[in-house]
Formats: structure tokens, sequence, C-alpha cells
């Protein structure tokens, strides 16, 4: 949030689940049942041979696949997952029989044999089925494409259940991939066999291999410009004429984050990594072996590199090593996150990681009301998911980074990394790992990380007394919290007339106390000053009720926005970005004098975030022009422009406004 643009006014109504998601930022969205919780799996495919066509110019996909999977129990039927809008036309087994197949709910698909599955025993059917992609109807989420086949990009994400699929993201699988695409597309998948075959007709049979367990099932085609490499062969990065102008700083920025990666994690399953442009009416970025897609409106952007720092990540955290069930999830999710803040700190210093924790903190805490280890009980699509997993998740590798130190940390990250190769990872599995690494007994911190919800608030009582002898001063405190479990080591910084002091301490239950003695005179005790542990602060309790108020917001959910926002005013009444927010809502709701009294209230506040100020002007500069008020609306263009602030393009927008008067879009409802 403090670090963040504002929604600028600009885009009230996105998507609610794009927003909501980044749902694909990390993990996309699950294709289940309508049910919250995934039902237990039954089938274990382990191969896919797909022929795939793909007619832009109709959003058609035609498509045999052919599955190699084990019933996990003896089974009267098979149920998989497949996009809606797809009609299968028949089913059938290793001998060519036909099978019975009817449409299940939530875009299943049943098939029953004519004699039952016995467990254990493999089973090869083929599908044959073929549709239009071109809108959500019938994908796993409402309201977001992830399949579509259309010009100039064409996307078959995993996650769009484009093919007869189970066990989303915790059943791996190998897969060869062919697919035809009319001449001038440029085809991307994962584990490329080299150029392309000519077919008849123009179009080109674009071939792909992935022999290693994993999730090779997405699929770009698109209208590229021929790849740039920059300085490395192995890393190819494709787009749209649209955004030429930053591929060549997007390859070098991509090239260092993954080398940072591999210097940190180790060798990945391949070196090859292709970055490829995705339209902006879908995920912000997706994922899949050897591929980091991204929105091309997330290209090139001044804090670009960190979403496209944690798609690299999931090469490791992902490709490599999955969770065994969505229970899991937190460790994968949470460490491409934290792998995000790793390389942003390996890049900017450990002030910049500093500069970001407290976002990811309020996330974190913004749905903290079941355990990490219970976490697959909510949807895989929900704001819940997503911000525990992605976020307090990074904060637990975060805080375990502290508690076993550097060195044993990164011993953690890669035994996980070598001995769940190509296979899953499970919660307990990674425990026993992270102790035998470290030599440390952590049951204290998992217990309460991953089996507790919410974080301790910290309050310090001290006394400060003059040691004899000239030897200095001494101070005795006491560190008390509100969780009676906590047990883990906290730093206490003393700051003194001369030298400032750090002191790590063992914080066990309520109270702990404490012994420091300085040479100076003590001015301040400061708690975990450089924010290792997730902690409850009133800073925090603002930010938390801010992101709840966006998320509600994003979800059209005005009247419980506008509470959470006046709940962060209740907690700091001088916040400018919990006032902002209101006026950002009252703006897209028409209530134009109450959304400029709560944009002067921010003008007014702590200035916190800096670019408030310049978009709070710019709001009330449109409210006058949308009420008549054209001197007026100038004026405040005008003051926009002399912060010389241009966080999301603010400057470019006042000179704009200036120009002429603002107007609302015809399509704003």
């Amino acid at each position: 949030m403090k670090n963040d643009p504002p929604d600028s006014a600009l885009h009230h109504h996105r998507a609610s689940l794009i927003a909501c998601l980044c749902a694909a930022i990390l993990l996309p969205a699950l294709p289940s049942t309508a049910q919250n919780v995934a039902p237990k799996q039954t089938l274990n495919v382990t191969a896919y041979t797909i022929d795939a066509e793909i007619r832009p110019s109709d959003h058609t996909l035609d498509a045999t696949t052919q599955v190699t999977f084990t019933p996990l129990a003896d089974l009267p039927s098979a149920i998989f997952d497949l996009h809606g809008a797809l009609l299968v036309d028949k089913v059938t087994d290793a001998s060519g029989k036909p099978l019975n197949g009817e449409r299940g709910p939530g875009a299943t698909l049943v098939v029953t044999p004519s004699a039952p599955l016995a467990i254990g025993q493999p089973v090869t059917w083929t599908f044959h089925y073929s549709g239009k992609l071109e809108s959500d109807a019938g994908g796993p989420v409402e309201g977001l494409k992830l399949a579509y086949v259309g010009e100039p990009i064409s996307y078959l994400l995993y996650a769009g259940r484009w093919f007869p699929m189970t066990g989303y993201l915790t059943d791996r699988f190998t897969a060869e991939i062919h697919v035809k695409a009319p001449a001038g597309f440029r085809v991307i998948g994962s584990g490329s066999t080299g150029k392309p075959k000519e077919m008849a007709g123009g179009e080109q049979e674009w071939d792909f291999k992935w022999d290693k367990p994993g999730f090779p099932g997405t699929i770009i085609a698109g209208k590229f410009d021929a790849p740039v490499s920059g300085a490395a062969p192995n890393i190819h990065v494709y787009t749209t004429p649209a955004h030429k102008a930053a591929t060549a700083d997007y390859a070098s920025t991509a090239l260092r984050e993954f080398a940072y990666f591999t210097s940190t994690f180790g060798i990945p399953e391949s070196t090859q990594l292709n970055v490829v442009e995705l339209p902006d009416d879908t995920v912000p970025v997706f994922w899949a072996p050897e591929i980091a897609a991204v929105a091309g409106n997330h290209i090139g952007g001044k804090n670009d590199f960190r979403l496209l720092a944690n798609t690299i990540a999931h090469q490791w955290w992902g490709s490599e090593v999955s969770p065994c069930s969505l229970n899991d999830a937190w460790i994968i999710n949470g460490m491409a996150r934290y792998g995000e803040l790793m390389y942003l700190e390996d890049d900017a210093g450990h002030s910049a990681l500093e500069a970001a924790l407290p976002d990811i903190a309020a996330s974190a805490l913004a749905y903290d009301t079941i355990p990490l280890s219970s976490v697959g009980t909510l949807a895989a699509y929900s704001p819940q998911f997503q911000s525990m997993t992605l976020d307090k998740g990074a904060l637990v590798f975060h805080m375990l980074r502290w508690e076993v130190g550097d060195d044993s940390f990164e011993k953690i990250l890669r035994a996980a990394l070598s001995q769940s190769k190509d296979k899953c990872v499970r919660t307990g599995e990674f425990e026993r790992l992270a102790e035998e690494q470290s030599q440390q007994q952590l049951m204290p911190f998992f217990s309460e990380w991953l089996d507790g919800t919410g974080a301790p608030q910290f309050t310090d009582k001290y006394a400060v007394y003059r040691l004899g002898n000239n030897k200095g001063f001494r101070t005795i405190g006491e560190v008390q919290g509100d969780m009676d479990l906590f047990n883990m080591p906290v730093d206490l910084r003393v700051d003194t007339e001369g030298k400032t002091v750090d002191k790590r301490i063992d914080v066990v239950g309520t109270d702990s106390q404490y012994v420091i003695d300085t040479f100076g005179r003590p001015r301040r005790v400061t708690i975990d000053p450089q924010d290792w542990v997730l902690k409850n602060t009133p800073e925090l309790e603002v930010r938390v009720a801010i992101l709840r108020g966006q998320q509600l917001a994003a979800q059209g959910d005005s009247g419980g926005a506008l509470a959470e926002y006046q709940k962060a005013l209740k907690a700091n009444p001088q916040s400018s970005l919990a006032s902002y927010r209101i006026g950002e809502l009252l703006f897209s709701m028409r209530n134009y004098q109450a959304a400029v009294n709560a944009y002067r209230d921010a003008l007014n506040g702590d200035d916190d975030p800096r670019w408030t100020e310049v978009w709070s002007h710019i709001a009330v500069g449109k409210i006058f022009d949308l009420t008549g008020q054209r001197d007026r609306a100038i004026q405040e263009y005008r003051q926009a422009i002399q912060t010389n602030d241009n966080t999301a393009g603010a400057m470019n927008e006042a000179r704009h406004w200036i120009q002429a008067p603002y107007k609302r879009p015809d399509t704003d409802q």
C-alpha cells in the first residue's frame, strides 16, 4: 500500500477477481467444483499427448488429448476438469472403444467405462473435443479469462483447464504437445523441440516435449516480434510491437534475476527461460516450466521487476517442487514471494527489503483467520487463500531466516529443492528438513506460525541505571506480549548518546526480561527495529483495514469498503491514504461533495504515502471539471504539477487535463 501507486481513480471497476487474485500471480485460480474445499483426488495423471489446433480468426480450439492415469481407488467412473466452453465429441479407451461421458457440476467431465477402474492399474484414454474460447464463459473463475483463442495473442493457460485434468498444482505429469497455428504466429510452450514444421495451407506445427514430472500444460501463441535475448542466449523475451521499446531492458532484468536465483537456489530444471507477453485482460502473470508470462501493462514499468522476479522464482518453487496438497501451498507461494524480496534486497539493499515488508505484513494479517496448515479449506482463488499463502507464507520464510541465520537458511532452501526435485513437498517434511539443516529445534517456531493465527503485539518497560567507575549504563527491562505460546528470538536496539547497541534476546510467553549494558546513556529501546518478526502495531492496523477496504471495493462492496476505511481513520485520523481511498470510493459513486471533503482531508493528513498529495489534487480537479468549475479545476491541476511527483504518471495526467476538461468516460458505470 505505501509504495503502491493509486488505483488512480482511473480504474475503479477492474474485474473483481483480477484485483483479489493476483490470482495468478503466484497460484492461479483453482479449476475445481464450486465448493471451497477441493475434492479428494482419486486419479493420478502421469502423462499427456496433445494434438491441438488454434484458429484465432474464429476463436476456435480443436484438440485430441491422450491421457494416461492411475486410479487411486477402485472407481466406477473417472472425473476430470475440462473448460465448460469445450464440447467433447467422444472419449475412447486404449483399444478405441467409445466410453460413456457426461458433463458434471462445475465444468467437470464424468467418464464411465464398461468395467470399474481398478486401483493401481494404469489406464490410457483419448478425448476429442473442440469449442470457442473467446470469453470467461465456462472458465474456472467467473469474470477472468484463463484460456482464449484470438488475436494478437492466444493463451491456453494450465489454470484454464483446456485439457482434461485433475489435481491442480499437486498432480505432476509429463506432456508431449503439438500445436497447429496460422502463419505469423509464434508458439511458446515447455520443452520446445525446435523450429516449426511447415504445413499445407501456410499453417505451422510447433512441437513441445517435457519429460520431467511437472506442470507443462501452458501454451501461448502470438504475433510476436523476433525474440530478444540481450546478453543471454538462454533467455528470450517475446512481445508484440506495442512493447518492443522495453524488450531489451526487460531481457537484461530477466537475466539478472535468473542468475541471482540460480546462485541462491541452485541450477534449475532447465536453463532456458521464455518471458512472454500476455494480453492485459487476463491474469497479471503466469508461470510454467521455462515460461514466465507477463501482461503487457506490467512490462517496462519502474517497479515491474518485482513481479517478474516473483514469476521467475517459480521455476524453482512450483516447477521444480510443488505442494502435495493445498495445505502445503504456503511453501511454494510463500517462497516465490520471498524470493522476490530476496532479489529486491540483493539489488537495492536491506533498506529496500525493510521498506517492502509493511505491505507484505498488512496482507499477511488481512485474512489471518485460520492456520496456514489448514489453508486448503479455502478456495484457492479467494483473497484469503492468496494473502495467506503468498504474504504470510513469505513472512514465515523471512522469520525462519532470522531464527536460523543466513547460512542455515540457504542450506534449508537448497535441501528442500534437491530432496524433492520433480516431486511434491509436505509441510511436515519441510519442518523436519529445516531442523536437520539448521541443527535447531524449530517446533515452537512452526507451531506458532503454521498452526496458529494472529501476531504478537509487544510493549516494553525498562529502567536505566548508571554503573560505577565510569563503566557506562545498564538497561533492565521486560518485553511484554499478548501471545502466551510465542517463543522465538527478537532483536532489541538501544540508541544511546554514542554507539547504537543491538542485542538478540529470547522472547518466551508474555513476559521476557533482559539486561543490556552500554557505554553511552540510553535514549530509546526499540523492539525488532528491522522487522524480522511479524507483529501487530497501530500502523499495521491502519494498513490492514485499508487493504481490506481496497479488496472489498474491487469486489463491488462499497459499503464494506467504506466501513474498513473508516476503521483505518479511527486508528489514525491523520491517515492520508485512508482519506484518499474514501475519496476515491465516493468519487466512483458520484458523491462529489463528500469526495472533495475526503480528498481535502488527505491533503491535510500525514502525507503517507507521498503520492496521495498529487493524486488528490488531480481528483479534485476532475470533480471541479465535472461540476462546471473549469478555472478551479485548472488551479488544482497546476498544484498537482507543482508537487513534482510523477507517481503512476501523475504529472502527465495533470498536464493532459489542463489542456482539455475532464469528462467521465461513457463506459463508466
